[in-house]
Protein backbone atom coordinates (compact mmCIF):
# COMPACT_ATOMS: atom_id res chain seq x y z
CA UNK A 1 0.00 0.00 0.00
CA UNK A 2 2.82 2.33 0.89
CA UNK A 3 4.59 1.39 -2.32
CA UNK A 4 1.56 2.46 -4.39
CA UNK A 5 1.36 5.76 -2.55
CA UNK A 6 5.04 6.41 -3.24
CA UNK A 7 4.61 5.71 -6.97
CA UNK A 8 1.54 7.92 -7.16
CA UNK A 9 3.42 10.72 -5.42
CA UNK A 10 6.33 10.39 -7.79
CA UNK A 11 4.06 10.47 -10.81
CA UNK A 12 2.38 13.59 -9.47
CA UNK A 13 5.71 15.33 -9.03
CA UNK A 14 6.75 14.36 -12.55
CA UNK A 15 3.52 15.72 -13.94
CA UNK A 16 3.99 18.95 -12.01
CA UNK A 17 7.52 19.33 -13.32
CA UNK A 18 6.30 18.67 -16.86
CA UNK A 19 3.70 21.38 -16.54
CA UNK A 20 6.29 23.79 -15.14
CA UNK A 21 8.61 23.04 -18.07
CA UNK A 22 5.83 23.65 -20.56
CA UNK A 23 4.95 26.89 -18.78
CA UNK A 24 8.62 27.99 -18.83
CA UNK A 25 8.91 27.16 -22.52
CA UNK A 26 5.68 29.03 -23.30
CA UNK A 27 6.86 31.94 -21.20
CA UNK A 28 10.20 32.18 -23.00
CA UNK A 29 8.43 31.97 -26.38
CA UNK A 30 5.92 34.61 -25.29
CA UNK A 31 8.68 36.94 -24.13
CA UNK A 32 10.63 36.29 -27.33
CA UNK A 33 7.65 37.12 -29.53
CA UNK A 34 6.52 40.07 -27.43
CA UNK A 35 3.31 38.50 -26.15
CA UNK A 36 4.09 39.18 -22.45
CA UNK A 37 5.72 42.04 -20.60
CA UNK A 38 7.05 40.19 -17.57
CA UNK A 39 9.41 37.43 -16.54
CA UNK A 40 9.46 35.38 -13.33
CA UNK A 41 12.92 34.30 -12.17
CA UNK A 42 13.57 32.17 -9.10
CA UNK A 43 16.50 33.27 -6.96
CA UNK A 44 17.60 32.83 -3.35
CA UNK A 45 14.73 35.04 -2.15
CA UNK A 46 12.18 33.06 -4.08
CA UNK A 47 10.40 33.88 -7.34
CA UNK A 48 10.90 37.43 -8.62
CA UNK A 49 8.74 39.17 -11.30
CA UNK A 50 10.64 41.33 -13.80
CA UNK A 51 8.64 43.79 -15.95
CA UNK A 52 9.91 46.54 -18.32
CA UNK A 53 8.21 49.72 -17.29
CA UNK A 54 8.15 51.12 -20.87
CA UNK A 55 8.16 47.81 -22.72
CA UNK A 56 5.63 47.25 -25.40
CA UNK A 57 5.46 45.03 -28.41
CA UNK A 58 6.80 47.70 -30.81
CA UNK A 59 9.91 48.16 -28.66
CA UNK A 60 10.58 44.43 -28.48
CA UNK A 61 10.12 44.01 -32.22
CA UNK A 62 12.65 46.81 -32.75
CA UNK A 63 15.12 45.12 -30.41
CA UNK A 64 14.57 41.82 -32.14
CA UNK A 65 15.22 43.26 -35.61
CA UNK A 66 18.31 45.36 -34.82
CA UNK A 67 21.76 44.30 -36.13
CA UNK A 68 23.39 44.62 -32.70
CA UNK A 69 23.07 42.04 -29.97
CA UNK A 70 20.94 43.10 -26.97
CA UNK A 71 20.73 41.55 -23.51
CA UNK A 72 19.43 42.45 -20.06
CA UNK A 73 21.05 41.04 -16.91
CA UNK A 74 20.40 41.29 -13.21
CA UNK A 75 22.97 42.01 -10.52
CA UNK A 76 23.98 38.37 -10.45
CA UNK A 77 24.82 38.57 -14.18
CA UNK A 78 21.94 36.31 -15.21
CA UNK A 79 20.52 36.99 -18.68
CA UNK A 80 16.94 38.11 -18.18
CA UNK A 81 16.38 38.85 -21.87
CA UNK A 82 18.29 38.78 -25.16
CA UNK A 83 17.44 39.18 -28.83
CA UNK A 84 18.04 36.67 -31.58
CA UNK A 85 21.11 38.55 -32.85
CA UNK A 86 22.92 38.04 -29.51
CA UNK A 87 22.08 34.33 -29.53
CA UNK A 88 23.59 34.07 -33.03
CA UNK A 89 26.70 35.94 -31.91
CA UNK A 90 27.34 33.46 -29.06
CA UNK A 91 26.37 30.42 -31.16
CA UNK A 92 23.62 29.25 -28.77
CA UNK A 93 19.84 28.71 -29.08
CA UNK A 94 17.82 31.61 -27.72
CA UNK A 95 16.16 29.49 -25.07
CA UNK A 96 19.57 28.34 -23.83
CA UNK A 97 20.82 31.89 -23.40
CA UNK A 98 18.05 33.36 -21.24
CA UNK A 99 18.59 32.42 -17.60
CA UNK A 100 22.30 31.74 -18.08
CA UNK A 101 25.17 33.85 -16.66
CA UNK A 102 26.43 36.38 -19.20
CA UNK A 103 30.02 35.41 -18.38
CA UNK A 104 29.41 31.93 -19.74
CA UNK A 105 29.31 33.33 -23.28
CA UNK A 106 32.81 34.81 -23.40
CA UNK A 107 36.19 33.00 -23.42
CA UNK A 108 38.17 32.67 -20.19
CA UNK A 109 40.59 35.45 -21.03
CA UNK A 110 37.67 37.90 -21.42
CA UNK A 111 35.64 36.97 -18.30
CA UNK A 112 37.59 39.22 -15.93
CA UNK A 113 37.39 42.15 -18.33
CA UNK A 114 33.62 41.73 -18.83
CA UNK A 115 33.01 41.38 -15.06
CA UNK A 116 34.92 44.60 -14.42
CA UNK A 117 32.80 46.34 -17.07
CA UNK A 118 29.55 45.09 -15.50
CA UNK A 119 30.66 46.14 -12.02
CA UNK A 120 31.52 49.66 -13.23
CA UNK A 121 28.34 49.99 -15.28
CA UNK A 122 26.04 49.71 -12.24
CA UNK A 123 27.45 53.09 -11.19
CA UNK A 124 27.75 54.78 -14.58
CA UNK A 125 27.28 54.03 -18.28
CA UNK A 126 30.36 52.28 -19.66
CA UNK A 127 31.76 50.94 -22.92
CA UNK A 128 34.55 48.49 -23.58
CA UNK A 129 35.81 46.20 -26.32
CA UNK A 130 35.54 42.53 -25.35
CA UNK A 131 36.12 39.32 -27.31
CA UNK A 132 33.11 36.96 -27.18
CA UNK A 133 34.66 34.37 -29.49
CA UNK A 134 38.24 33.19 -29.33
CA UNK A 135 39.14 32.34 -32.90
CA UNK A 136 42.75 33.46 -33.16
CA UNK A 137 42.91 35.63 -36.26
CA UNK A 138 39.11 35.33 -36.50
CA UNK A 139 38.20 36.55 -32.98
CA UNK A 140 34.85 38.31 -32.73
CA UNK A 141 35.67 41.65 -31.22
CA UNK A 142 32.60 43.42 -29.84
CA UNK A 143 31.83 46.71 -28.19
CA UNK A 144 29.77 46.27 -25.02
CA UNK A 145 27.72 49.37 -24.20
CA UNK A 146 26.15 49.10 -20.75
CA UNK A 147 23.48 51.21 -19.09
CA UNK A 148 21.09 50.61 -16.20
CA UNK A 149 17.34 50.33 -16.72
CA UNK A 150 14.50 50.17 -14.22
CA UNK A 151 12.28 47.10 -14.14
CA UNK A 152 9.23 46.55 -11.96
CA UNK A 153 11.28 44.34 -9.74
CA UNK A 154 14.26 46.65 -9.57
CA UNK A 155 17.27 47.86 -11.50
CA UNK A 156 18.74 45.76 -14.31
CA UNK A 157 21.67 46.26 -16.69
CA UNK A 158 21.07 46.61 -20.44
CA UNK A 159 23.88 45.55 -22.78
CA UNK A 160 24.14 46.47 -26.44
CA UNK A 161 26.75 44.31 -28.15
CA UNK A 162 28.13 45.68 -31.49
CA UNK A 163 30.16 43.36 -33.72
CA UNK A 164 33.47 45.12 -34.51
CA UNK A 165 34.86 42.37 -36.78
CA UNK A 166 34.56 44.39 -39.99
CA UNK A 167 35.77 47.53 -38.25
CA UNK A 168 38.78 45.67 -36.85
CA UNK A 169 39.58 44.22 -40.30
CA UNK A 170 39.29 47.70 -41.76
CA UNK A 171 41.55 49.11 -39.06
CA UNK A 172 44.05 46.33 -39.72
CA UNK A 173 43.94 46.99 -43.48
CA UNK A 174 44.23 50.71 -42.82
CA UNK A 175 47.22 50.12 -40.59
CA UNK A 176 48.82 47.99 -43.29
CA UNK A 177 48.10 50.65 -45.89
CA UNK A 178 49.55 53.31 -43.63
CA UNK A 179 52.68 51.24 -43.16
CA UNK A 180 52.92 50.77 -46.93
CA UNK A 181 52.29 54.48 -47.43
CA UNK A 182 54.99 55.32 -44.93
CA UNK A 183 57.37 52.94 -46.68
CA UNK A 184 56.47 54.47 -50.06
CA UNK A 185 56.93 57.94 -48.59
CA UNK A 186 60.34 56.94 -47.31
CA UNK A 187 61.30 55.52 -50.72
CA UNK A 188 59.93 58.63 -52.45
CA UNK A 189 61.86 60.85 -50.10
CA UNK A 190 65.03 58.89 -50.84
CA UNK A 191 64.39 59.08 -54.58
CA UNK A 192 63.64 62.78 -54.31
CA UNK A 193 66.94 63.39 -52.55
CA UNK A 194 68.72 61.35 -55.22
CA UNK A 195 66.84 63.25 -57.95
CA UNK A 196 67.72 66.59 -56.40
CA UNK A 197 71.37 65.58 -56.33
CA UNK A 198 71.17 64.42 -59.96
CA UNK A 199 69.37 67.61 -61.04
CA UNK A 200 71.95 69.68 -59.23
CA UNK A 201 74.75 67.79 -60.94
CA UNK A 202 73.06 67.94 -64.34
CA UNK A 203 72.31 71.64 -63.87
CA UNK A 204 75.97 72.22 -63.13
CA UNK A 205 76.95 70.21 -66.21
CA UNK A 206 74.37 72.06 -68.30
CA UNK A 207 75.67 75.39 -67.09
CA UNK A 208 79.21 74.40 -68.06
CA UNK A 209 78.01 73.10 -71.46
CA UNK A 210 76.06 76.30 -72.05
CA UNK A 211 79.09 78.43 -71.21
CA UNK A 212 81.24 76.27 -73.49
CA UNK A 213 78.67 76.69 -76.26
CA UNK A 214 78.54 80.46 -75.76
CA UNK A 215 82.33 80.66 -75.73
CA UNK A 216 82.50 78.60 -78.92
CA UNK A 217 79.80 80.50 -80.82
CA UNK A 218 81.12 83.89 -79.77
CA UNK A 219 84.58 83.09 -81.11
CA UNK A 220 83.82 81.68 -84.56
CA UNK A 221 83.72 83.75 -87.73
CA UNK A 222 80.14 82.79 -88.56
CA UNK A 223 77.06 84.45 -87.18
CA UNK A 224 74.96 81.84 -85.36
CA UNK A 225 71.42 81.67 -84.06
CA UNK A 226 68.90 79.26 -82.57
CA UNK A 227 65.20 79.30 -83.31
CA UNK A 228 62.18 77.47 -81.91
CA UNK A 229 60.06 75.00 -83.95
CA UNK A 230 57.63 77.82 -84.83
CA UNK A 231 60.48 79.82 -86.41
CA UNK A 232 60.99 82.45 -83.72
CA UNK A 233 64.69 83.16 -83.19
CA UNK A 234 65.51 83.03 -79.46
CA UNK A 235 69.30 83.56 -79.40
CA UNK A 236 72.24 84.99 -81.41
CA UNK A 237 75.98 84.91 -80.85
CA UNK A 238 78.08 88.03 -80.32
CA UNK A 239 79.23 88.01 -83.94
CA UNK A 240 75.63 88.75 -85.03
CA UNK A 241 75.34 91.80 -82.76
CA UNK A 242 78.76 93.06 -83.89
CA UNK A 243 77.81 92.72 -87.57
CA UNK A 244 74.28 94.16 -87.39
CA UNK A 245 74.91 96.75 -84.68
CA UNK A 246 71.49 95.88 -83.23
CA UNK A 247 70.35 94.18 -80.01
CA UNK A 248 68.05 91.19 -79.51
CA UNK A 249 64.99 93.36 -79.01
CA UNK A 250 65.35 94.61 -82.60
CA UNK A 251 66.26 91.32 -84.30
CA UNK A 252 64.74 88.57 -82.11
CA UNK A 253 61.70 86.57 -83.24
CA UNK A 254 61.34 87.42 -86.94
CA UNK A 255 63.14 90.78 -86.70
CA UNK A 256 66.03 89.40 -88.77
CA UNK A 257 63.89 89.68 -91.91
CA UNK A 258 64.35 93.46 -91.83
CA UNK A 259 68.10 92.98 -92.43
CA UNK A 260 67.77 90.89 -95.61
CA UNK A 261 68.14 92.51 -99.00
CA UNK A 262 64.65 93.06 -100.50
CA UNK A 263 65.59 91.04 -103.60
CA UNK A 264 66.49 87.99 -101.43
CA UNK A 265 63.66 88.15 -98.88
CA UNK A 266 60.99 86.19 -100.77
CA UNK A 267 63.28 83.20 -101.52
CA UNK A 268 64.67 83.20 -97.96
CA UNK A 269 61.22 83.28 -96.35
CA UNK A 270 59.90 80.53 -98.64
CA UNK A 271 62.82 78.17 -97.92
CA UNK A 272 62.71 78.99 -94.20
CA UNK A 273 59.00 78.12 -93.98
CA UNK A 274 59.47 74.96 -96.05
CA UNK A 275 62.23 73.73 -93.73
CA UNK A 276 60.16 74.41 -90.62
CA UNK A 277 57.32 72.35 -92.08
CA UNK A 278 59.42 69.46 -93.43
CA UNK A 279 62.16 69.30 -90.79
CA UNK A 280 64.80 69.23 -93.57
CA UNK A 281 67.97 71.36 -93.47
CA UNK A 282 67.50 75.05 -94.26
CA UNK A 283 70.01 76.43 -96.78
CA UNK A 284 69.96 79.65 -98.76
CA UNK A 285 72.30 82.37 -100.00
CA UNK A 286 71.23 85.94 -99.28
CA UNK A 287 72.55 89.38 -98.40
CA UNK A 288 72.48 90.82 -94.85
CA UNK A 289 72.73 94.54 -94.14
CA UNK A 290 75.76 95.42 -92.05
CA UNK A 291 75.71 98.11 -89.32
CA UNK A 292 77.15 100.61 -91.86
CA UNK A 293 74.36 99.90 -94.39
CA UNK A 294 76.46 97.68 -96.69
CA UNK A 295 74.93 94.38 -97.83
CA UNK A 296 77.18 91.31 -97.89
CA UNK A 297 76.44 87.83 -99.21
CA UNK A 298 76.02 85.02 -96.65
CA UNK A 299 75.43 81.29 -96.85
CA UNK A 300 72.73 80.35 -94.31
CA UNK A 301 72.37 76.79 -93.03
CA UNK A 302 70.28 75.47 -90.16
CA UNK A 303 69.75 71.95 -88.77
CA UNK A 304 67.06 70.79 -86.31
CA UNK A 305 67.90 69.24 -82.93
CA UNK A 306 65.48 66.42 -82.06
CA UNK A 307 64.62 64.57 -78.84
CA UNK A 308 64.43 60.78 -78.39
CA UNK A 309 60.91 60.75 -79.87
CA UNK A 310 62.10 62.52 -83.03
CA UNK A 311 60.35 65.80 -82.16
CA UNK A 312 62.19 69.02 -83.01
CA UNK A 313 63.32 70.91 -79.89
CA UNK A 314 64.97 73.83 -81.66
CA UNK A 315 67.09 74.71 -84.72
CA UNK A 316 70.77 75.70 -84.81
CA UNK A 317 71.80 77.93 -87.70
CA UNK A 318 74.89 79.64 -89.08
CA UNK A 319 75.40 82.50 -91.52
CA UNK A 320 78.80 82.44 -93.24
CA UNK A 321 80.07 85.53 -95.02
CA UNK A 322 80.73 84.52 -98.67
CA UNK A 323 81.05 88.00 -100.14
CA UNK A 324 84.70 87.50 -101.01
CA UNK A 325 84.03 84.04 -102.46
CA UNK A 326 81.23 85.51 -104.56
CA UNK A 327 83.55 88.12 -105.99
CA UNK A 328 86.21 85.49 -106.68
CA UNK A 329 83.57 83.35 -108.39
CA UNK A 330 82.56 86.29 -110.55
CA UNK A 331 86.17 86.86 -111.52
CA UNK A 332 86.54 83.15 -112.24
CA UNK A 333 83.40 83.19 -114.38
CA UNK A 334 84.75 86.19 -116.22
CA UNK A 335 88.05 84.39 -116.76
CA UNK A 336 86.27 81.23 -117.94
CA UNK A 337 84.24 83.24 -120.41
CA UNK A 338 87.30 85.02 -121.80
CA UNK A 339 89.43 81.85 -121.86
CA UNK A 340 86.67 79.88 -123.57
CA UNK A 341 86.35 82.44 -126.32
CA UNK A 342 90.10 82.70 -126.71
CA UNK A 343 90.46 78.92 -126.90
CA UNK A 344 87.64 78.50 -129.39
CA UNK A 345 89.47 80.28 -132.24
CA UNK A 346 92.70 78.20 -132.20
CA UNK A 347 90.62 75.11 -131.51
CA UNK A 348 88.61 75.72 -134.66
CA UNK A 349 91.84 76.18 -136.67
CA UNK A 350 93.32 73.02 -135.18
CA UNK A 351 90.23 71.05 -136.03
CA UNK A 352 90.42 72.33 -139.60
CA UNK A 353 94.07 71.29 -139.97
CA UNK A 354 93.27 67.82 -138.65
CA UNK A 355 90.44 67.47 -141.16
CA UNK A 356 92.82 68.52 -143.97
CA UNK A 357 95.37 65.96 -142.83
CA UNK A 358 92.72 63.23 -142.72
CA UNK A 359 91.57 64.16 -146.25
CA UNK A 360 95.06 64.36 -147.74
CA UNK A 361 95.13 62.28 -150.99
CA UNK A 362 98.37 63.12 -152.85
CA UNK A 363 100.21 60.30 -151.23
CA UNK A 364 99.32 57.53 -148.82
CA UNK A 365 99.82 58.45 -145.18
CA UNK A 366 101.35 55.83 -142.92
CA UNK A 367 98.84 53.90 -140.81
CA UNK A 368 100.37 55.21 -137.60
CA UNK A 369 99.88 58.80 -138.74
CA UNK A 370 96.25 58.12 -139.63
CA UNK A 371 95.74 56.59 -136.18
CA UNK A 372 97.29 59.63 -134.53
CA UNK A 373 95.07 61.97 -136.55
CA UNK A 374 91.97 59.99 -135.56
CA UNK A 375 92.91 60.05 -131.86
CA UNK A 376 93.76 63.74 -132.06
CA UNK A 377 90.32 64.34 -133.59
CA UNK A 378 88.61 62.46 -130.72
CA UNK A 379 90.54 64.42 -128.10
CA UNK A 380 89.74 67.61 -129.98
CA UNK A 381 86.01 66.80 -129.85
CA UNK A 382 86.22 66.26 -126.07
CA UNK A 383 88.06 69.55 -125.66
CA UNK A 384 85.48 71.31 -127.80
CA UNK A 385 82.70 69.82 -125.68
CA UNK A 386 84.38 71.12 -122.50
CA UNK A 387 84.83 74.56 -124.01
CA UNK A 388 81.20 74.61 -125.12
CA UNK A 389 80.16 73.76 -121.54
CA UNK A 390 82.33 76.57 -120.20
CA UNK A 391 80.79 78.97 -122.70
CA UNK A 392 77.30 77.82 -121.69
CA UNK A 393 78.10 78.44 -118.02
CA UNK A 394 79.38 81.91 -118.89
CA UNK A 395 76.19 82.63 -120.82
CA UNK A 396 74.05 81.40 -117.92
CA UNK A 397 75.88 83.66 -115.46
CA UNK A 398 75.68 86.55 -117.93
CA UNK A 399 71.91 86.35 -118.21
CA UNK A 400 70.89 83.05 -119.77
CA UNK A 401 71.11 80.90 -122.86
CA UNK A 402 69.37 81.76 -126.10
CA UNK A 403 66.61 79.50 -127.39
CA UNK A 404 64.69 79.12 -130.62
CA UNK A 405 61.43 77.52 -129.55
CA UNK A 406 59.53 75.10 -131.80
CA UNK A 407 57.51 71.88 -131.61
CA UNK A 408 59.66 68.89 -130.63
CA UNK A 409 58.65 65.24 -131.08
CA UNK A 410 59.86 63.40 -127.94
CA UNK A 411 60.27 60.02 -129.69
CA UNK A 412 62.33 61.64 -132.46
CA UNK A 413 64.46 63.36 -129.81
CA UNK A 414 65.09 60.07 -128.01
CA UNK A 415 65.90 58.33 -131.33
CA UNK A 416 68.63 60.86 -132.14
CA UNK A 417 70.15 60.49 -128.67
CA UNK A 418 70.03 56.67 -128.88
CA UNK A 419 71.84 56.77 -132.25
CA UNK A 420 74.56 59.09 -130.93
CA UNK A 421 74.95 57.06 -127.72
CA UNK A 422 75.43 53.75 -129.57
CA UNK A 423 78.12 55.33 -131.75
CA UNK A 424 79.89 56.93 -128.79
CA UNK A 425 79.64 53.95 -126.41
CA UNK A 426 79.70 50.74 -128.45
CA UNK A 427 80.36 48.62 -125.37
CA UNK A 428 77.07 49.64 -123.71
CA UNK A 429 73.59 48.22 -124.36
CA UNK A 430 70.96 50.94 -124.88
CA UNK A 431 67.21 50.32 -124.93
CA UNK A 432 64.18 52.56 -125.23
CA UNK A 433 60.55 52.10 -124.19
CA UNK A 434 59.14 55.24 -125.71
CA UNK A 435 55.39 55.67 -125.55
CA UNK A 436 53.10 57.61 -127.87
CA UNK A 437 54.27 60.56 -129.92
CA UNK A 438 54.34 63.32 -127.29
CA UNK A 439 54.84 66.84 -128.62
CA UNK A 440 56.47 69.52 -126.49
CA UNK A 441 57.54 73.12 -127.09
CA UNK A 442 61.28 73.69 -126.80
CA UNK A 443 64.66 73.96 -128.42
CA UNK A 444 65.62 70.70 -130.14
CA UNK A 445 69.39 71.17 -129.81
CA UNK A 446 69.31 72.22 -126.13
CA UNK A 447 66.98 69.33 -125.17
CA UNK A 448 69.22 66.91 -127.05
CA UNK A 449 72.14 68.37 -125.11
CA UNK A 450 70.33 67.71 -121.83
CA UNK A 451 69.40 64.14 -122.75
CA UNK A 452 72.96 63.37 -123.90
CA UNK A 453 74.29 64.81 -120.63
CA UNK A 454 72.07 62.36 -118.72
CA UNK A 455 73.21 59.47 -120.94
CA UNK A 456 76.89 60.46 -120.56
CA UNK A 457 76.40 60.63 -116.78
CA UNK A 458 74.79 57.15 -116.73
CA UNK A 459 77.66 55.67 -118.77
CA UNK A 460 80.32 57.44 -116.70
CA UNK A 461 79.26 55.78 -113.42
CA UNK A 462 78.26 52.32 -114.68
CA UNK A 463 81.32 50.13 -114.46
CA UNK A 464 79.83 46.64 -114.18
CA UNK A 465 76.29 46.56 -115.53
CA UNK A 466 76.67 48.36 -118.85
CA UNK A 467 72.99 48.86 -119.65
CA UNK A 468 71.15 52.16 -120.03
CA UNK A 469 67.40 52.48 -120.58
CA UNK A 470 65.38 55.50 -121.75
CA UNK A 471 61.63 55.57 -120.95
CA UNK A 472 58.81 58.05 -121.40
CA UNK A 473 55.55 58.40 -119.50
CA UNK A 474 52.86 61.02 -119.07
CA UNK A 475 52.45 62.74 -115.69
CA UNK A 476 49.43 65.00 -115.87
CA UNK A 477 50.21 67.78 -118.33
CA UNK A 478 53.88 66.81 -118.45
CA UNK A 479 55.86 64.12 -120.23
CA UNK A 480 58.62 62.50 -118.18
CA UNK A 481 61.77 61.25 -119.93
CA UNK A 482 63.80 58.93 -117.67
CA UNK A 483 67.39 57.71 -118.14
CA UNK A 484 67.90 54.58 -116.03
CA UNK A 485 71.24 52.95 -115.19
CA UNK A 486 72.51 50.18 -112.88
CA UNK A 487 75.62 52.06 -111.77
CA UNK A 488 77.07 53.07 -108.39
CA UNK A 489 74.06 55.16 -107.35
CA UNK A 490 73.95 58.27 -105.18
CA UNK A 491 73.73 58.96 -101.45
CA UNK A 492 71.13 61.36 -99.99
CA UNK A 493 73.71 64.12 -99.64
CA UNK A 494 74.96 63.61 -103.21
CA UNK A 495 71.41 63.82 -104.60
CA UNK A 496 71.04 67.25 -102.97
CA UNK A 497 74.22 68.56 -104.61
CA UNK A 498 74.31 66.80 -107.98
CA UNK A 499 72.90 69.80 -109.91
CA UNK A 500 75.31 72.34 -108.37
CA UNK A 501 77.94 73.97 -110.57
CA UNK A 502 81.31 72.16 -110.67
CA UNK A 503 80.02 69.38 -108.36
CA UNK A 504 81.33 65.90 -109.21
CA UNK A 505 80.49 62.61 -107.51
CA UNK A 506 83.62 61.34 -105.79
CA UNK A 507 84.49 57.77 -106.71
CA UNK A 508 87.90 56.72 -105.40
CA UNK A 509 87.89 53.41 -107.30
CA UNK A 510 87.20 54.94 -110.70
CA UNK A 511 88.06 58.56 -111.40
CA UNK A 512 85.52 59.92 -113.89
CA UNK A 513 86.45 62.76 -116.21
CA UNK A 514 84.61 66.06 -116.62
CA UNK A 515 84.30 69.44 -114.94
CA UNK A 516 81.00 68.81 -113.21
CA UNK A 517 79.04 71.30 -115.32
CA UNK A 518 76.83 69.03 -117.46
CA UNK A 519 74.02 68.55 -114.93
CA UNK A 520 74.22 72.19 -113.85
CA UNK A 521 73.72 73.32 -117.46
CA UNK A 522 70.95 70.73 -117.92
CA UNK A 523 69.18 72.08 -114.85
CA UNK A 524 69.29 75.63 -116.25
CA UNK A 525 68.04 74.50 -119.67
CA UNK A 526 65.08 72.56 -118.23
CA UNK A 527 64.15 75.45 -115.93
CA UNK A 528 64.07 77.76 -118.94
CA UNK A 529 61.71 75.26 -120.60
CA UNK A 530 59.39 75.59 -117.55
CA UNK A 531 60.11 71.97 -116.68
CA UNK A 532 61.59 69.95 -113.83
CA UNK A 533 64.71 67.81 -113.48
CA UNK A 534 65.40 65.33 -110.69
CA UNK A 535 66.98 62.05 -109.64
CA UNK A 536 65.92 58.91 -107.78
CA UNK A 537 68.80 56.76 -106.56
CA UNK A 538 70.19 54.44 -103.90
CA UNK A 539 73.88 53.65 -103.36
CA UNK A 540 74.85 50.47 -105.22
CA UNK A 541 71.48 50.16 -106.97
CA UNK A 542 71.81 52.65 -109.82
CA UNK A 543 70.09 55.94 -110.61
CA UNK A 544 67.14 57.26 -112.55
CA UNK A 545 67.59 60.82 -113.84
CA UNK A 546 64.45 62.33 -115.26
CA UNK A 547 63.21 65.51 -116.89
CA UNK A 548 59.58 66.62 -117.02
CA UNK A 549 58.48 69.00 -119.76
CA UNK A 550 55.03 70.54 -120.36
CA UNK A 551 53.08 69.05 -123.25
CA UNK A 552 52.26 71.32 -126.17
CA UNK A 553 48.66 72.56 -126.21
CA UNK A 554 46.28 71.36 -128.89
Amino acid sequence: MEQNNSNNSLLAEIEELRQQLEEATDTIQAIRTGQVDALVVKDTDGHQLYTLKTADQTYRVFIEKMNEGAATINREGIVLYCNTRFALMVDAPLEDVIGMPILSFVPEKAKEKLQALIDDSWEDDCKKEITIKDGGEKDMHCLFSCTTIELDSGTALSLIITDLTILKATEKELKLRNEQLEEARSVTESLNESLEATVKERTHDLTISREHFKLLTNNIVQMTWTNLPDGNVNAYNQRWYDYTGLDFAATGGFGWTDLIHPDDLAETAAKYTASLQSGEMFEVENRYRRHDGVYRWHLNRSQPLRNDEGEIIFWVGTATDIEDQKREMERKDEFIGIASHELKTPLTSLKGYLQLMAAYKKEELPAAIKNYVTKAGGSLNKLQSLINDLLDVSKIKAGGLEYNIADVNVNHLIGLCMENAMLMYPHFAFSSHAGQNYIIRGNQERLEQVLMNLVNNAVKYSYVNKTVEIDTARHGNYVRISVIDKGIGLSHDQKNKIFERFYRVEDKKNMASGLGMGLYISHEIIQNHKGRIGVESEPGKGSTFYIELPLAEG
